[in-house]
């Protein structure tokens, strides 16, 4: 069991100090991998080249420790994948790495979790890692050479909250001038939908985070955002059919997962703070943080938006919030349905967190704005800490 450790690998500090961390990425790069070719049960011998190094290693893994049940085949592994929580394998891992419901396939939808992208797409590893932030830095790039910081943030507000495209609205992106920098990327950003969302010749969307639902074998629909799910049975958005269908695109998956799905949050607590009365501007300074949120009597915080399953890859991806424009005080903030859906997500982040960022709090959107009218209300300090709630203070 990945929670079994002896008393030098309890010791062990760094993550990559354990040796299986690395199998893990290749575990989540395999997966993805195969779903990109096609359903995750239709693969016969020869296994492509990274799922094989996947299943030849995990078998390693458990020979090494002893262990008798072992995937015998890469439909085996698959099978491990979505039946077996990572905490349940029998690898050397961090205490702190995985919980009961980390799975790198989902048990329903049979397609890679949001844990899985995490760990492939911020992997050292991945071919494709950081693929987000290359699109985010050539749009600042093309807004800053154009002078305009209004088609930078037009182009967020796109990723955020149109993740699908029509062919018509695809060409209307194509006319509007305040997204005229950043044309040449969005072919880099939108590409077609595969079959696996069509469902009786059309498509749905999720009606919380506008991406497309997944439909599955038994009529139900299945929504790839983690946050979605834990709030229920996923709403129906827009159904799209007939002319809609022709030239339909959706983001790609890595700006899906780390642009939408934060932006998401992002947009949601900026229209919780500006309820409270105050001046919030959404990634401010080309992008210096997410929210600069500004009190009546000009006190500033500097807020960066962290929707991510993974708390230990969140800490360890920790770094101070850039001092332009200038502020008050900072932190990173998390969706609180993300963190009470892992067992200390917040502790983790904490043990995770680099040296270089120690002074970087990470709350709860729910804590954040708790905070915020307290202070509304003559709180005076710093109030962004990692401090726990004393008495009479907001609850976390």
């Amino acid at each position: 069991m990945a929670t079994a450790f002896d008393a030098h690998a309890a010791q062990r500090g760094d993550w990559l100090d354990f040796p299986d961390v690395r199998l893990v990425r290749t575990l989540a790069g395999a997966v993805i991998q195969l779903a990109d070719l096609g359903p995750l049960s239709s693969f016969k011998l020869p296994y492509p080249a990274e799922a094989q190094r996947a299943l030849d290693r995990t078998v390693l893994a458990c020979l090494l420790r002893g262990v008798e049940e072992i995937p015998k085949s890469l439909p085996e592994l698959l099978f491990w994948c979505h039946s077996r929580p990572l905490e349940d394998w029998p690898l050397d891992l961090p205490p702190d790495a995985f919980g009961p419901d980390d799975y790198l396939v989902d048990p329903e939808a049979r397609v890679p979790t949001q844990l899985c992208h995490e760990w492939w797409i911020r992997g050292k590893d991945a071919g494709a890692a950081h693929f987000d932030r290359e699109v985010i830095h050539t749009a600042m790039r093309l807004c800053r050479k154009a002078s305009s910081p209004e088609s930078y943030v037009a182009f967020r507000r796109l990723l955020v909250e149109r993740p699908v495209l029509t062919g018509v609205e695809r060409f209307e992106t194509e006319t509007d001038l305040s997204l005229a920098p950043v044309q040449e990327l969005l072919d880099q950003c939108y590409a077609p939908v595969p079959a696996s969302y069509e469902f009786q010749g059309g498509y749905v969307t999720c009606g919380r985070c506008l991406t497309l639902l997944t439909p599955l074998v038994d009529g139900a629909w299945w929504c790839e955002r983690d946050r979605c799910r834990r709030r229920g049975a996923p709403l129906h958005g827009r159904t799209l059919t007939g002319a809609d269908v022709a030239g339909l695109l959706q983001l790609v998956r890595p700006l899906r997962q780390f642009v939408t799905g934060p932006g998401r949050a992002e947009v949601e607590l900026e229209a919780r703070l500006r309820t409270l009365g105050l001046e919030v501007q959404l990634w401010p300074g080309f992008d210096a943080y997410d929210l600069r949120v500004t009190f009546p009597d000009g006190h500033i915080w500097a807020i960066d938006v962290k929707d991510w399953r993974h708390p230990g890859l969140l800490g360890r991806s920790a770094k101070p919030v850039r001092p332009e424009p200038p502020y008050d005080e900072a932190c990173w903030v998390v969706p609180r349905e993300q963190a009470e859906a892992h067992r200390d997500y917040l502790g983790t982040y904490r043990r995770n967190r680099p040296a270089s960022a120690v002074g970087l709090p990470l709350l709860t959107d729910d804590r954040l704005v708790a905070l915020a009218t307290a202070r509304l209300r003559g709180a005076d300090g710093p109030l962004l800490t990692d401090s726990a709630p004393t008495n009479g203070s907001p609850s976390a």
